[in-house]
């Protein structure tokens, strides 16, 4: 059971992790294919961006109940998943705020732009908006991608300085 549930652990993190590394190169492959069409790029980037959303907060909910069980079935200690259990809800409100509340914001400023926000003229109060918005999703991305890396490092450092509880 306790390899079970490090594995499950593990694989969440990996999945969630791997995904927001690969995704941010995907969206350049993406944008240096359709250059020319960065609304359709841009179209395409928004689906796949609602798609590595999911995937963290299924993830991000599979390895917060697997460290929430993870005393009680003797993986690890109390003391030593209350700080990435506190990252890893961080790291799901993170996702949760992008998914939920910046990315319908800036579908509600492409529509009010016009639907291609590039057509748009660079002062337009939409087109600031949109562009204000992005900004904020790529931090809040690599903010959600440095709190996963600091749960792994913590959870690998309590594994490794006997955090764990005695494996009999």
């Amino acid at each position: 059971m306790r390899t079970f549930l490090r594995s499950l652990f593990w694989l969440a993190l990996i999945v969630w992790l791997g995904s927001e590394v690969f995704f941010p190169i995907v969206a350049a492959v993406t944008f240096m294919t359709l250059m020319p069409d960065t609304h359709l790029a841009g179209t395409i980037v928004g689906s796949l961006l609602r798609i590595l959303h999911e995937i963290g907060l299924g993830a991000g909910v599979v390895a917060l109940i697997v460290l929430a069980v993870a005393p009680t079935a003797r993986v690890f200690s109390p003391r030593a998943v209350i700080t990435p259990m506190v990252l890893l809800v961080a790291m799901i409100a993170g996702t949760a705020y992008s998914q939920f509340g910046i990315i319908p914001a800036m579908e509600r400023d492409r529509i009010a732009a016009g639907g291609v926000i590039d057509a748009a003229p660079p002062n337009s109060p939409y087109r600031m908006d949109f562009n204000r918005l992005h900004r904020r999703s790529e931090y809040v991305e690599e903010g959600i991608l440095l709190l996963g890396v600091l749960t792994v490092v913590l959870v690998s450092w309590a594994d490794s300085r006997q955090g764990l509880v005695s494996r009999e």
